[in-house]
């Protein structure tokens, strides 16, 4: 008798149908692509601003590192030579002395700007990048890029020459921003160098 019983619940148990609907299963499977479909969302979002925090971070401390180097050999200059300010080059008169003259003699360092297609003087426009060479007053031969992402070719923007005793000074104006057209984000450094080595009138 009770091996009757026992057999009977069993087969109940064994009978009784528990689990889940198809329409149950799909609701769950539709809230699950939901969520997850948000979760992922969130994480490309938060990794693409991580990416451009980071290339925003080294196009600004590569501007600042151009603009630490260019100080140094105006500081270190005899004399600026450029075209109608604002201009887009300048040539700096380096005694053998300089520490970034690296010729061993008095040389020439000229700065200039190229556009994205590599071109100087720019012409197809933004973003411009900041360049170095030695021994030549062009913006061609054989360079040094320093920096990228300028959002303006004409970067150096005054020159004062030596007079009343005063030395030359030269203002650079440098406006760095991965997208040219978005002054939000826009990272600026301007400066106004003294050529401590000009002659004085």
């Amino acid at each position: 008798m009770r091996l009757r019983r026992c057999a009977a619940a069993a087969r109940r148990r064994l009978g009784a149908e528990h689990g889940y609907s198809l329409s149950e299963m799909l609701v769950v499977m539709a809230i699950l692509g939901i969520v997850l479909g948000a979760l992922t969302q969130l994480f490309i979002s938060g990794s693409t601003a991580q990416v451009d925090m980071t290339r925003r971070f080294e196009a600004q401390q590569n501007m600042r590192l151009a603009l630490d180097k260019l100080r140094r050999e105006i500081h270190c200059g005899s004399g600026v030579t450029a075209p109608v300010l604002p201009t887009s080059l300048i040539t700096i008169s380096l005694g053998s002395y300089c520490p970034t003259n690296g010729t061993g003699a008095a040389a020439q360092i000229t700065w200039c700007t190229k556009d994205k297609n590599g071109s100087a003087p720019p012409g197809a426009g933004a973003p411009y990048s900041l360049w170095r060479y030695v021994g030549t007053t062009t913006c061609s031969g054989t360079g040094q890029k320093w920096a990228d992402y300028l959002t303006v070719h004409q970067i150096f923007t005054t020159y004062t020459a030596p007079t009343g005793g005063n030395l030359g000074t030269l203002s650079v104006n440098l406006p760095v921003d991965l997208s040219p057209n978005d002054a939000k984000q826009r990272y600026v450094l301007q400066d106004d160098i003294v050529l401590r080595n000009s002659p004085r009138s």
